[in-house]
């Protein structure tokens, strides 16, 4: 793996050039992963780099030592809390989400406050058992600032994300998993391994179509489901006109392929 050093290592960027698969780990065990300021503009600036990097197809985001993230570093609060969402370029959350690459979350240990609103912010959460997420802003007196008073709620139901988040009590991995934002749950030493597994299989698929895909399920989300659907068949006819009909011969070829494989079977 080729490492690239960022903000003192306590952001570590790997890419893997067979797969195509890179890894961003917070780096700063000691602290539980907790977040400076430049840790932040570090981290945002590998989300950006990674997406502007053609080599690489998906990305595996962690944490080291015993917690994913445990939020901001509350020694620097107003320093932090003044200037985070003013900087679009240093905000991390906001570069996650413009990534256009699949980004897969492998969090163990804690993901509290920002570290919930970053998990929040991959596309696909793996987690190991005894987990735990937690949205303390209201224990703390912090104002939420990078999406989870709107992104918990529309995946978990207003309901459920009102106590969540008013009682600032934990969420399980297996309670995650079963309000549908965390996709599995695995023994600790299997996390890697099952990130791997699923970054693996996402890299093996056509690249164009899986960046498309992400797209128009992210854009669809912020659409109500008539204009959600136009968006889809918008977006469909605009990719079959721009198609070769080398483009087309491939693609029978490919789907005659695997269903002649699948007839041996």
């Amino acid at each position: 793996m080729a490492k690239t050093p960022t903000s003192e290592n306590l952001i570590m960027v790997t890419r893997e050039p067979t797969t195509g698969i890179a890894h961003v780990i917070i780096n700063r065990p000691k602290s539980l992963n907790s977040l400076t300021k430049p840790m932040m503009k570090s981290l945002a600036q590998a989300f950006k780099s990674l997406d502007a990097d053609p080599s690489v197809k998906v990305i595996i985001f962690s944490g080291s030592g015993r917690a994913f993230c445990s939020g901001v570093d509350l020694t620097a609060a107003e320093d932090v809390f003044k200037g985070d969402v003013k900087d679009i370029e240093a905000d991390p959350v906001a570069q996650i989400e413009r990534c256009k690459k699949p980004i897969i979350g492998a969090i163990a240990g804690f993901a509290i406050t920002a570290g919930f609103e970053i998990a929040l912010a991959c596309d696909i959460i793996v987690a190991a058992k005894n987990t735990k997420f937690m949205d303390t802003h209201a224990r703390f007196g912090i104002f939420p600032s990078w999406g989870l008073s709107q992104k918990l709620s529309r995946i978990i139901g207003a309901n459920k994300a009102r106590e969540v988040s008013m009682t600032a009590m934990p969420l399980t991995a297996e309670q995650g998993e079963k309000l549908g934002f965390v996709n599995y749950v695995v023994e600790g030493s299997e996390l890697m391994k099952k990130a791997q597994e699923i970054a693996e299989a996402i890299a093996k698929n056509n690249q164009d179509l899986v960046l498309r895909y992400k797209s128009v399920i992210n854009d669809g989300l912020k659409l109500n489901l008539a204009d959600a659907l136009a968006l889809e068949k918008e977006r469909a006819h605009k990719y079959y006109d721009g198609m070769t009909k080398e483009q087309f011969k491939k693609m029978q070829e490919f789907i005659a392929g695997r269903s002649s494989g699948r007839s041996k079977m």
